[in-house]
């Protein structure tokens, strides 16, 4: 299946959850509904003539021009050999998510990694804690607007 035709399936599946389609994005990318994530994916995985299995990543991104975040998720279907990008647009003051660690068990450590470096909060998380970072570290240190502090307890940084 591809692009196109994965979109046309979650548009006819989540009627007014699909945003946009973003054929020039590599792969192409479908915007979604922040709160329809867990239920899209869900849907990717299990259907039949999709089966992406695979959660190849997730990345944060600050659009701080636009006042907003976006979690961007990579899937890949094994069996069928498709890949799609979904997208979810949060409020760059408040941006939360619903965690899809239960739909791929991976991606907790990718969720964990978005929150310490973007604050991005995936509701429901089971350890949504710093990974990389102190825990007593202060800020979001990929957001464009991030101050990199000069010390760090005795540390020079």
């Amino acid at each position: 299946m591809d692009a196109k035709q994965i979109y046309q399936t979650l548009s006819e599946k989540f009627t007014g959850r699909i945003k946009q389609f973003q054929e020039n994005t590599h792969p192409a990318s479908v915007v979604v509904e922040s709160d329809a994530i867990v239920d899209i994916c869900s849907f990717l995985k299990r259907e039949t003539e999709l089966e992406f299995t695979s959660m190849i990543s997730l990345s944060g991104v600050d659009l701080k021009d636009q006042g907003k975040m976006l979690v961007i998720y990579h899937l890949g279907s094994i069996r069928h050999k498709h890949k799609i990008a979904l997208k979810v647009e949060l409020d760059r003051n408040n941006p939360h998510v619903p965690t899809v660690e239960k739909v791929w068990p991976g991606a907790n450590w990718y969720e964990r990694e978005a929150y310490d470096l973007y604050g991005i909060v995936f509701d429901n998380h089971s350890d949504l804690r710093r990974i990389l970072l102190p825990d007593d570290w202060e800020g979001w240190p990929m957001r464009k607007d991030y101050v990199y502090p000069k010390r760090y307890h005795t540390w020079d940084v």
